[in-house]
C-alpha cells in the first residue's frame, strides 16, 4: 500500500505559493508540547523535539510490534509546526525581537486514527524506552484554525517579517483582517535547518483572519 504523505495530498495546506492566499484550515489533531523561551538555546525546546519525534515515531512504528490500532495505515510523519505568542503582549510574527520572551506550542499532526488510548499507549512505550523523558509534558490537541492567510516563505526565519507584511498588504486589499484573538503566529517547517542553507530554507507562514 503507498504511504499517505499529508504534504502531497493536502498541498493546500503545505505546499502554498509564494504568493499569499485565504485558506480555511480543518480542524486536525496533533501531538503537541508546549514552552517557553529562545527555540535556538533553551534545553527545553531541544527535549520538547525529541519527545514529540519520539512519540510521532512510537505510533507510526507499532505495526513493527504488532501494536498499531485500529484504522492503522501506512504514512509519512507529518512535518514539524509551532504555534508562536507571547505572555505580555500580542505577538504578529514581526514586533517581538527578544526571542527569550517566546511562548510556544510545538506540535505534529497525526493520523485521524490517533486517538487519547493510542496516545496514552505510545507514551507508554516511549517512556519505557527512554525514561529520562517527561512524556506527560505533551498532550493530545485537536486544533480548529479556521480561517487563515498564508504563504510559502524561502529563507531565514529571520527574514519572515517581508513574507508576514505581504500577507497582511494581500488580506486588507482583500476585506479581511488579522484576528489572533485565541489564535496564534503559525510555522510549518518543511526543511531541516541543521542540513539547509538559511536562504533555502522553507516556511509556511499562516496567520489567523477574519472576514468580509
Amino acid at each position: 500500500m503507498e504511504k499517505l504523505d499529508y504534504k502531497k495530498e493536502y498541498k493546500a495546506l503545505y505546499q502554498p505559493p509564494s504568493k499569499p492566499t485565504v485558506i480555511e484550515v480543518p480542524e486536525m489533531v496533533f501531538i503537541a508540547v508546549d514552552g517557553k523561551g529562545d527555540p535556538n538555546t533553551c534545553a527545553e525546546h531541544k527535549e520538547a523535539l525529541e519527545l514529540l519525534y519520539g512519540l510521532a515515531f512510537t505510533i507510526k512504528m507499532s505495526k513493527m510490534n504488532g501494536t498499531q490500532p485500529e484504522g492503522y495505515f501506512e504514512y509519512v510523519v507529518p512535518p514539524l509546526e509551532g504555534l508562536w505568542s507571547v505572555e505580555d503582549a500580542d505577538f504578529d510574527g514581526t514586533n517581538i525581537t527578544d526571542k527569550s520572551r517566546f511562548c510556544w506550542k510545538s506540535m505534529i499532526r497525526q493520523p485521524e486514527f490517533v486517538r487519547e488510548a493510542v496516545f496514552e499507549v505510545a507514551k507508554a512505550a516511549l517512556k519505557k524506552k527512554k525514561p529520562e523523558l517527561n512524556v506527560d509534558k505533551a498532550k493530545l490537541f485537536r486544533y480548529n484554525e479556521g480561517l487563515c492567510v498564508q504563504i510559502m516563505h524561502k529563507g531565514s526565519y529571520d527574514s519572515e517579517p517581508a513574507s508576514i507584511e505581504k500577507m497582511r498588504k494581500f488580506a486588507a486589499e482583500n476585506g479581511y483582517r488579522e484576528d489572533f484573538n485565541g489564535r496564534s503566529h503559525h510555522e510549518i517547517y518543511l526543511s531541516d535547518p541543521r542540513r539547509c542553507a538559511p536562504e533555502k530554507l522553507r516556511t509556511v507562514i499562516r496567520h489567523p483572519i477574519s472576514g468580509k
